[in-house]
């Protein structure tokens, strides 16, 4: 069955946004540095979100706001991942769960593996546990970027005591195999290592390569691991703070339920009733609009790039809504992004910002309408030609 694209919003109305995509810079510049997409919502969070404004129901979050439930029949639908409602807790955002459990985990001075490039914070998260960044960068290959299980067994064996896995992996938008996870799993699980994924790109996973939730790709997935995730991604909700940590077994439940009040009580009211929304039957069609979209636009920036920056390097995302290009070849800089900005008034994010693996590169985020997405690579095209 055909599934109609879901059509971005004009670019008068979303200038009306006051988010950080539209008022970091001027109008003269076209924005596509940070992860904010240009629909409207889905429906069904409009609805709930409109009656909570209505009512003033404006307080604090209850303490069964109905994420769990949501969430849990959310993975069963879409990924067949049956969960235990009992490992399912929640926060005000993804990387508050991640710092919160690597505090559990791990002792001041004890080394994290990341994956670089990747997003920036998960340096910042790894400091603010107290641990040190181990660095074991991914493997880029012909057909795209694969985990160094090697490097991650070598850091281990070193000391490093967990991982902090991103999957699908922001930037380059791998969705790591199910054999993949489960080995990275098994080396974790013959060090005593902890993993903790990052999942909050997997409902905008592509059909050509399913997402597998970490804890789902085998049993010693679940020994060894965590996911923290949340709708906000998907469905733009970044500023309506929640998040959901997803628990391996009972002995990380029992980690979980140690946390202090306070990490679950930094959930929004208004971030909990949209992710329940959004994750719940209604909203299954808005999902299948904005990955037909988006699933247009990745190709169709492939396209751009061939015709306007030719010696453009940019493998499609498996998931998500972010591309990583890299522009190297036009003696940009180690900092491309810089030069985008101040002479053709596009801004992308700086490939830097993800790990030294990021020098030349820029991510751009394709989540908008095709016709602004052309204009953005026009620009681009036409500094590479002057």
């Amino acid at each position: 069955m055909s599934v109609t694209p879901l059509r971005a919003l004009p670019i008068d109305e979303l200038r009306q946004r006051t988010s950080t995509k539209w008022r970091k810079y001027g109008e003269d510049v076209l924005p596509f540095f940070v992860a904010e997409t240009d629909y409207a919502l889905a429906p069904a969070i409009t609805e709930v979100l409109t009656r909570a404004v209505r009512l003033g129901d404006t307080g604090y979050t209850p303490p069964e706001p109905g994420v769990r439930e949501a969430f849990v029949g959310f993975a069963e639908r879409r990924w067949g991942w049956k969960v235990d409602p009992s490992h399912v807790f929640w926060t005000g955002d993804v990387m508050m769960g991640v710092v919160e459990i690597l505090r559990r985990v791990i002792e001041p001075g004890d080394r994290v593996v990341v994956m670089p490039p990747v997003y920036p914070p998960f340096y910042d998260t790894v400091e603010e546990a107290g641990g040190v960044v181990d660095r074991v960068p991914l493997i880029e290959t012909a057909d795209g970027w694969e985990i160094d299980l090697l490097g991650v067994e070598a850091a281990l064996a070193g000391g490093a005591r967990a991982v902090l896995l991103c999957n699908p992996h922001n930037p380059t938008g791998t969705v790591h195999s199910r054999q993949t996870l489960a080995a990275l799993a098994d080396i974790a699980e013959g060090f005593g290592a902890t993993v903790i994924s990052d999942e909050i790109h997997g409902p905008l996973a592509y059909a050509q390569r399913p997402f597998t939730p970490f804890l789902s790709a085998s049993d010693s997935a679940g020994r060894v691991g965590y996911a923290v995730t949340s709708a906000s991604k998907t469905f733009n909700l970044a500023g309506l703070k929640c998040a959901v940590m997803v628990a391996g077994g009972d002995t990380q439940a029992k980690e979980l339920r140690a946390l202090p009040w306070e990490v679950e009580w930094r959930t929004g009211l208004f971030g909990a009733l949209s992710n329940v929304a959004a994750y719940s039957a209604d909203s299954d069609e808005w999902l299948a609009s904005l990955l037909a979209a988006l699933d247009a636009n990745r190709m169709l920036l492939a396209d751009l790039l061939a015709e306007h920056l030719p010696q453009a390097r940019y493998l499609p995302p498996d998931a998500g809504f972010l591309a990583w290009v890299d522009l190297s070849a036009y003696g940009w800089g180690e900092n491309p992004a810089v030069k985008v900005l101040r002479d053709a008034k596009v801004a992308l994010h700086h490939g830097p910002l993800f790990g030294t693996e990021g020098k030349g590169y820029v991510r751009i985020n394709f989540g908008c309408d095709p016709d602004l997405l052309r204009e953005a690579v026009e620009r681009v095209g036409a500094l590479a030609r002057s």
